[in-house]
């Protein structure tokens, strides 16, 4: 059974604060086996890479098969079904217009002493997507993880994709395709992450990686993170909703359910001011597990991380719920647009009871690559900006070093930096004796 809290209850602050505590991965330590692996891949190359999808997935590649090939692209997108496709197509249509929106503008002015300034924007030269195989690739992690990258102006985009047994999933390769992917790799695991960010004879490294994986992928992403950019450390799912009386409790139970479905390990919250609806929501669940197809997952989610918290009022709903910085919140209230002021940390805000959070994870147009385990409180979701780099430009004129180069000149003397104040003054001399 979840948890059931009130904040009217005495005792009420220590479990919540052990709900917010509580350990939701069964993370092993495998960070001396993936440093092992990532010094195997950069000392030998793809033979490491063979040998190593050869032992985990149980397929055996050649550096000619490491890819898959336009022929074989081809082919597997041939095989998805005309409504799927049309699915896919819509969600990144969506996906793309909403992320174009978020290009950021180049800024150039002078100020009051004349210097030029401002900065530009430009993309990584390469990224790296890495997509998980078997029960957990998802092609609508492609769509949000390549279109940002394109979007951006990525000129070189792969993905890394294991197959265990040589499974592949068609609408991943769909999806790469429809992103504009150039290259999609059938590897994985920390020796996927150590080939992205090393490279090998056949392989070419790049800038940045992206997207989920389990403890290995997590524990790579960490070690190479320096060598190249990383999005985030993504730990298990979660939903927090916040909902009145006045809704369908299957609905919102249904929603609860749609995170819980994801991972033993994942999180639904509900937050109500009514404690009647928080007991049918929950019997609602119960109700909806009987039947659900990942009920065995979604049922150890629920029994062991979910929660049903009842506040005096929706304003306390919202003080819990910065607290928790859920990587989804819903809103599922009269006032959700007024309630939202109130919200301050939140991966994804969902907007009333005809906006579930699953829209969210397919074509609402919005990413699905949140912050999770309360890293909402300082981190946001994957954008374009993920794929940008900021450029600063100045420029002095004589008029402008002479205005602002005398405090310059004197805060590295203050720093004992001497080079740093001469190169100043060797150009103020310059000006005093009429120079320019």
């Amino acid at each position: 059974m979840p948890v059931f809290l009130s904040n009217a209850d005495q005792g009420f602050e220590s479990a919540f604060r052990a709900l917010l505590s509580a350990k939701r991965e069964d993370a092993p330590d495998v960070d001396d086996a993936v440093a092992a692996i990532i010094a195997d891949v950069r000392a030998r190359g793809d033979a490491a890479v063979i040998e190593l999808t050869a032992k985990f997935d149980r397929l055996e590649l050649t550096p000619a098969t490491l890819a898959f090939s336009a022929a074989e692209i081809e082919a597997e997108c041939a095989r998805v079904p005309e409504e799927d496709r049309a699915a896919l197509e819509l969600a990144a249509e969506r996906i793309r217009a909403y992320h174009e929106r978020q290009m950021p503008v180049d800024q150039r002015w002078t100020d009051a002493a004349g210097a030029e300034l401002g900065w530009r924007w430009g993309p990584v030269d390469a990224a790296g997507l890495y997509v998980p195989g078997g029960l957990a690739s998802y092609p609508s992690s492609v769509l949000m993880n390549a279109i940002p990258a394109k979007v951006a102006g990525v000129k070189r985009l792969v993905i890394a994709c294991p197959t265990p047994g040589g499974v592949v999933n068609p609408l991943v390769l769909l999806a790469a395709r429809l992103a504009g992917v150039d290259t999609v790799y059938r590897i994985g695991g920390a020796q996927a992450i150590a080939t992205l960010a090393y490279g090998t004879e056949t392989v070419r490294p790049v800038d940045k990686i992206t997207g989920p994986g389990n403890a290995y992928v997590a524990a790579a992403k960490r070690r190479v993170f320096g060598r190249v950019g990383i999005d985030m450390i993504a730990g298990p799912s979660e939903i927090l909703v916040i909902a009145d009386k006045d809704n369908d409790p299957d609905w919102i139970a249904l929603d609860l359910l749609s995170q819980a479905e994801h991972d033993e390990s994942a999180q639904s919250i509900l937050v109500t001011d009514d404690a009647a609806f928080g007991q049918a929501v929950a019997a609602a669940v119960e109700k909806r597990l009987e039947t659900l197809e990942r009920r065995a997952i979604a049922g150890a989610s629920w029994r062991d991380y979910g929660a049903v918290i009842v506040t005096r009022d929706l304003d306390e709903a919202a003080a819990l719920s910065n607290r928790v910085a859920p990587e989804h919140l819903e809103l599922c209230t009269a006032d959700p647009d007024t309630l939202s002021t109130k919200i301050t940390h939140a991966g994804a805000i969902f907007l009333g009871r005809w906006t579930p959070e699953a829209i969210g994870d397919y074509v609402g147009g919005p990413n699905h690559v949140l912050p999770t385990a309360r890293s909402a409180r300082f981190s946001s979701g994957l954008s374009v900006m993920d794929f940008l780099k900021r450029t600063t430009i100045a420029r002095m004129t004589p008029e402008a070093l002479a205005a602002i180069g005398p405090a310059a000149e004197r805060l590295a003397v203050s720093e004992s930096l001497e080079a740093h104040g001469l190169s100043v003054r060797a150009r103020l001399d310059r000006l005093n004796r009429g120079g320019a």
